[in-house]
């Protein structure tokens, strides 16, 4: 197995713009690849209780580190018309020096329907995201575009500041359906999983585009403290199905995670400091060929694990 390339994933919605920025250096200087950061209106609970607006975060970012920045994901379809986040985009390509990657999705009803917006269907909200990634790549070649289609307008509309190679989209999937728009209409694939129908379908059809993935793992002390971060902050992880696309507000979000147990969380998460445990849980991704895994810590000891990290998880990892 060859080592992909590791990256560390920025949570907006847990930790507040200085912190971000801080760990977007010591991830650096540790030894990371790359960097991931979430694309919020909303937290999922009032636990985590941040949300800053990730393309001044961008801006930011640009300033302290030279990594690559992907955004996991933005929605480009419902709370910000496509014109709109192609010019954000263009203009993160530009600061990062061609480091930026759009990454994209459907999106959730907590964060896109703060406008009054219906939330669509998913079968809806997909041909959205295919006609505004039509926009954003007419947009991105610097000429007026004019553009009716089924879902957006665009007139008179033309970008300036922009670089000649536009940013690369990776789209998320989390259905058969989205696998196979994402399969036609990205650049690569980000999901949250190393395995099931999503990642067989873009493996099968997606013309060798890089897979990506995320997890999350919750450094601490102990085991104990670990998990009961992570069940504290983020027990929506646990949730089922498509509640997490339709639910509308942090406190949904937090009604139904009463359902997810501390055990449950302890089952499926990597809590504590064994090191052992933290490469272990990168395994089924190196063993599923992706190409670049991104992690991110839930609670207070970023610190200790990003350093830990670069002691020993990432040079296990490629050796």
């Amino acid at each position: 197995m060859s080592a992909p390339l590791i990256g560390y994933f920025l949570s907006c919605e847990e930790y507040g713009v200085d912190e971000l920025l801080e760990q977007a250096v010591l991830a650096e200087e540790a030894g990371f690849e790359a960097l991931w950061i979430s694309d919020h209106y909303h937290p999922w609970n009032d636990e985590q209780g941040e949300s800053a607006f990730v393309w001044s975060m961008i801006g930011a970012l640009s300033r302290v580190t030279r990594l690559p920045v992907t955004t996991a994901v933005t929605c480009p379809t419902v709370r910000i018309h496509p014109a709109v986040i192609a010019q954000a985009a263009a203009t993160s390509h530009v600061l990062l020096e061609g480091r930026f990657r759009l990454g994209i999705g459907t999106g959730e009803a907590l964060n896109e329907h703060i406008l009054g917006d219906a939330w669509p269907p998913e079968k809806v909200r997909l041909e959205m995201l295919e006609e505004a990634v039509e926009v954003m790549r007419e947009l991105w070649k610097g000429e007026a575009v004019q553009h009716h289609g089924t879902h957006y307008t665009v007139e008179n509309a033309r970008i300036y500041t922009r670089r000649d190679d536009p940013p690369p989209v990776y789209v998320s999937a989390f259905g058969p359906r989205a696998a196979e728009v994402a399969c036609r209409i990205g650049d690569g694939l980000i999901t949250m999983s190393p395995e099931g129908e999503v990642v067989d379908a873009f493996r099968r059809d997606g013309a060798g585009k890089p897979l990506a993935a995320g997890f999350k793992v919750a450094w601490a002390d102990s085991e104990d403290e670990g998990a009961g971060h992570a069940h504290r902050l983020w027990p929506n992880a646990g949730l089922p199905g498509e509640l997490a696309q339709v639910l509308p507000s942090p406190q949904h979000f937090a009604q139904a995670s009463t359902l997810v147990t501390e055990e449950s969380i302890r089952e499926s998460t990597v809590c504590g400091p064994d090191v052992d445990r933290h490469v272990a849980a990168f395994r089924p991704y190196l063993e599923a060929g992706f190409d670049e895994v991104y992690v991110a810590n839930m609670g207070p000891h970023y610190k200790a694990m990003i350093q830990a990290y670069g002691d020993k998880v990432l040079p296990a990892l490629k050796s």
